[in-house]
Order: C-alpha cells, then sequence, then structure tokens
C-alpha cells in the first residue's frame, strides 16, 4: 500500500475514533488532530515522493500528540479499552512515519 492511500486510512481511522469520544475534552483533542490530518487528505497523492517526508512528518507529529493527551486522558478515568483504541492509532502513525 502506499503513502498517500495509508496517510487517507489514518484519516479515515481518525474520523471514527472522533465518533467514540467519551466526553467533550476527548472530542476536542481529537477533533483537532482530524483537522490537522484533513488538511492534506485530498492532496495527499500529489506531493511529490521526495517532498512527502517534509510536508507530512510535521502533520504527523502533531495529530500523534494531540491523540496521546486524548489517550493519557482515558488512562486517568481508568477506561482500557479506549487507551487501546487510542494507542493502535498513535502506533498507526508512528509506521506511517518509519515508512517516510
Amino acid at each position: 500500500m502506499n503513502i498517500s492511500v495509508r496517510y487517507r486510512s489514518l484519516v479515515e481511522d481518525v474520523r471514527c475514533l472522533r465518533q467514540g469520544a467519551q466526553d467533550e475534552k476527548e472530542e476536542r483533542l481529537i477533533d483537532r488532530a482530524l483537522t490537522e490530518l484533513a488538511a492534506l487528505e485530498e492532496g495527499v497523492g500529489d506531493v511529490p515522493q521526495m517532498r512527502l517526508e517534509a510536508e507530512l512528518t510535521p502533520v504527523l507529529l502533531k495529530a500523534h500528540s494531540l491523540l496521546d493527551r486524548s489517550r493519557l486522558l482515558r488512562e486517568e478515568d481508568g477506561q482500557q479499552d479506549r487507551v487501546a483504541v487510542i494507542w493502535e492509532m498513535e502506533q498507526q502513525i508512528y509506521r506511517l512515519l518509519n515508512s517516510l
């Protein structure tokens, strides 16, 4: 699977993650991560291969940071199932970063 397909899949997964938000604060954090990611969703396939890393890395790191804050909120509440779901999104971002 190429980078643009994986990126779009990640954006869609974060959209699904947002639907399961447990409270307003978590929803806001995930929404901000989604906003960051969605900004490049349509154009990611048009980015030349040699510029992919430079353009995607800051966006992916920002989204990861926001999701990590969301995960920590759920850890404080003891919601381990939700923590695991958010952690998987973070791992998906790491794998995409490593592919760049």
